[in-house]
């Protein structure tokens, strides 16, 4: 499953080269030049990664990631930008964002700074514990479900279908997000184990919380 990266960039010619180097990499890369749009399709669509020049016609990308971050938009950012004072930097960073690259920059600089940052677990959350719901919580550290007092081990399988679930939390996660993520590339893929991992995080967080999108995949909701 290509990782999706939102783009937003006003400048034409850097646009298109950006796209085109990225998704020679394999990534599927949506574009935007203006900020208005950039920042409804952020509410709307789900992205591994935002990529956001700050200076761009309607809203700038500082507010942009203010707004979203205020809304609850964990998604890495990176700022694309001429902008170079200690100040931008520090206003780019209070707005949330992961990794600041100047222009003009080297585009094989720019696929580390998405690599290293899409190699994470969870965004924005120095917690070692995750409030799933009320009196319900995720230990990252030691795939522990904490609840009503008592500790609850994840299988591997169960835990990464809870990670990417969590990361996504809101958000429709598709079957091939789901295969790529529990199954490697030597392993079958298998829809009746994939029913059995989601019959067991239901039985511990309450069947309300993951909702089936029927033939499209699953969500976790607050």
């Amino acid at each position: 499953m290509k990782k999706r990266v939102l783009l937003l960039e006003d400048d034409v010619t850097l646009n298109e080269t950006i796209v085109d180097y990225l998704e020679n990499l394999g990534y599927d890369v949506i574009t935007f030049y203006d900020g208005f749009t950039a920042q409804d399709a952020i509410y709307e669509q789900s992205f591994d990664i935002l990529l956001l020049d700050v200076n761009v016609p309607d809203i700038n990308g500082f507010e942009i990631l203010k707004n979203t971050r205020a809304e609850g938009t964990t998604t890495p950012a990176i700022f694309i930008t001429s902008l170079n004072s200690m100040d931008d930097l520090e206003n780019g960073y209070e707005s949330g964002c992961d990794d600041y690259i100047r222009k003009p920059f080297a585009l094989k600089e720019l696929k580390l700074r998405i690599e290293t940052i899409l190699k994470r677990e969870f965004f924005h959350s120095d917690r070692e514990k995750i409030e799933i719901c009320e009196d319900i919580y995720y230990d990252t550290h030691n795939d522990l479900l904490l609840t009503q007092g008592s500790e609850i081990k994840l299988n591997n399988k169960d835990a990464k279908l809870l990670k990417i679930l969590l990361q996504n939390r809101g958000n429709l996660v598709t079957h091939e997000m789901i295969y790529e993520t529990l199954w490697g590339y030597d392993e079958q893929i298998s829809q009746s184990a994939l029913r059995t991992y989601i019959k067991n995080l239901r039985k511990y967080l309450g069947s309300e919380k993951i909702v089936s999108i029927k033939k499209l995949g699953y969500k976790l909701i607050s």
